[in-house]
């Protein structure tokens, strides 16, 4: 065998972590562009708001480190249901802090008032159900990596869609 073939064997081998890697990239650009999608509907901002969002930006700078260690061991047996674990945590921490922030922004007056009550709603909703989400597949992971690892990748397809229209009153 020759070294070309020994080399694309083992760049072959590393699917895992090319895996791991797109669905990082994916995660982090999910986050900012919703992100940013959100900052739209604050009107101000105080120093509290700002390292809620600190906490946040720190959570969605500590994803690639759960999601490396998930491309290392997801095909080894014996290490894969804590690297699951581990990335289940690391996907539940950014969504913590994006309710954080929502909660915060809304009971401190920060989002533009001119939003009907319906849509506000919404997503308050949205993103508790995404945190139990998170949540759930953390704590089924304790069980089955799998079903927790479908769960959590199933949300990151899930809000690749658009996020909903702002409706504002008249």
């Amino acid at each position: 065998m020759s070294g070309d073939e020994s080399l694309s064997n083992a760049l072959g081998d590393l699917w895992p972590s090319y895996g791991a890697y797109v669905l990082s990239f994916v995660m982090i650009g999910i986050y900012w562009a919703n992100h940013h999608s959100l900052f739209r509907l604050f009107v101000r901002t105080d120093h509290y708001f700002l390292m809620l969002n600190v906490f946040f930006l720190m959570a969605i700078a500590f994803l690639p480190f759960p999601t490396a260690v998930l491309g290392e061991y997801l095909d080894d047996s014996e290490y894969r249901d804590a690297a699951v674990r581990l990335y289940a945590l690391g996907l539940l921490l950014p969504a913590l802090g994006w309710i954080v922030v929502w909660l915060y922004a809304n009971a401190r007056g920060l989002v533009d008032e001119r939003l009907v009550p319906e849509y506000t709603r919404f997503l308050t909703v949205q993103y508790v159900l995404s945190n139990v989400l998170y949540a759930a597949a953390l704590l089924v992971s304790f069980g089955d990596a799998w079903i927790a690892l479908v769960i959590v990748v199933g949300l990151t397809f899930l809000y690749l869609l658009p996020p909903r229209r702002p409706r504002y009153s008249s």
